[in-house]
């Protein structure tokens, strides 16, 4: 039996988004490096750099909800083209700003323009698919974004060998080409399943409100932070963690990040194929779980291969976690509410970038990484916990 098999029957336009964005992705080098860059190149704290990446997910929280509703309203294709483009040309004066409070103010307006694409775009994946799709579909567009940053991450660790700046540059490159081809394929927006409504999605007493109203679409919001704000410690406190406690070079800590998206490449479309059937708590608790206990492991990791076992643990954790709640949220939301829907569930992560490197870094600076991957764990379990007490979505039982 093929495990890729999923794949063959989506549409034309799922493959033009995920091209796109293969190509921006491929370019993601500033915000893992933006850590160490802050540190090493302009010389601020660590705690200080973890509040400049919580001003990136400020930025981001505040943009999520309005361009949700901007994609319902004006198209979630337009939102797309338009952050990639503008997200490339405020990327080209970044380094350039070096006052503490410039690189706060072009930081956040880098996080609004370039956050917007993601609720755009889960927002268009679910339109352009089927519910039947719509893991495998998420599934492969994270698949795409984890390939491009296998390439990203790994290429930036050497080039800021060279000069910092570099990456900045070729960053904002790929994101105005991705920008380039997505207006070289148009694309029509249409619903895959024009029956749908909230009345067979479950729910019932929340049906047809909108995302704020909608309680029992917050608890689950609430219920993803803990293990979300986790997650994000791979852009915080574990670049740090890695070069300054463990002694490794940032191209070293470049080649780490690579486990993580190889094994994502490989592994999580079949993954999420053959966990279709799987009930959405039992599925979201075990991706918790996994996320928690892979940075809790941290704590007693001091080699290399320790390191790439922790990895390891919180990246099948990841692949089970984000398409599985990402679905979760296209399923609950009315069809024609999915970009306000969409924009909510982006503020979950908007926060979790927001305050979970910040938080981590400050635990780290003051307590030491030990003390912080103890609380990583804990926080798992928190999501674990809570996810438990989710209502099980009622949906149409075709698969």
């Amino acid at each position: 039996m093929n495990p890729w098999k999923g794949l063959k029957n989506l549409p034309r336009e799922m493959w033009i988004i995920a091209a796109g964005t293969l190509i921006n992705r491929t370019g993601t080098m500033v915000l893992p490096f933006l850590a160490l860059y802050l540190t090493s190149k302009i010389h601020l704290s660590a705690d200080k750099a973890g509040f400049i990446i919580t001003f990136y997910g400020i930025g981001a929280l505040v943009t999520a909800p309005f361009v949700g509703r901007l994609a319902d309203k004006f198209g979630s294709y337009l939102i797309m083209k338009i952050s990639l483009f503008f997200s490339g040309i405020t990327l080209l004066f970044y380094p350039f700003v070096e006052g503490y409070v410039q690189i706060l103010i072009i930081t956040i307006l880098w996080a609004i323009i370039n956050e917007a694409y993601r609720p755009a775009n889960m927002s268009l994946i679910s339109h352009v698919v089927t519910s039947e799709q719509r893991r495998t579909a998420f599934a492969l567009n994270r698949l795409v974004i984890n390939l491009g940053m296998s390439i990203g991450p790994v290429v930036a660790g050497f080039l800021v060998l060279i000069n910092y700046s570099i990456i900045f540059f070729v960053d904002a490159a790929t994101a105005i080409i991705a920008a380039l081809f997505l207006l070289s394929f148009p694309i029509h927006e249409k619903y895959r399943n024009p029956e749908e409504n909230s009345g067979k999605i479950g729910l019932n007493e929340n049906e047809s409100k909108g995302a704020f109203k909608n309680f029992a679409f917050i608890y689950f919001l609430l219920a993803m932070l803990p293990a979300s704000m986790v997650i994000f410690q791979h852009i915080g406190a574990m670049p740090i963690f890695v070069v300054n406690d463990l002694k490794f070079s940032p191209s070293l800590f470049g080649l780490l990040s690579m486990v993580n998206t190889v094994l994502i490449i490989i592994i999580e479309v079949p993954l999420n194929i053959s966990m279709s059937k799987w009930p959405e708590r039992l599925s979201l608790a075990l991706g918790a779980f996994l996320i928690g206990l892979g940075f809790g492991a941290m704590a007693y990791a001091s080699s290399i291969p320790a390191i790439i076992i922790t990895i390891i643990i919180w990246t099948f954790g990841e692949m089970i976690f984000f398409p599985s709640s990402a679905s979760y949220v296209a399923e609950i939301a009315p069809p024609e509410k999915r970009g306000e829907y969409m924009g909510f569930f982006q503020m979950l992560f908007s926060a979790s970038m927001a305050f979970g490197p910040w938080l981590g870094t400050i635990v780290y600076e003051h307590s030491g990484a030990k003390v912080l991957w103890i609380w990583a764990f804990i926080f798992g379990l928190l999501s674990v916990i809570m996810i438990f007490f989710l209502k099980e979505k009622k949906i149409n039982t075709r698969i």
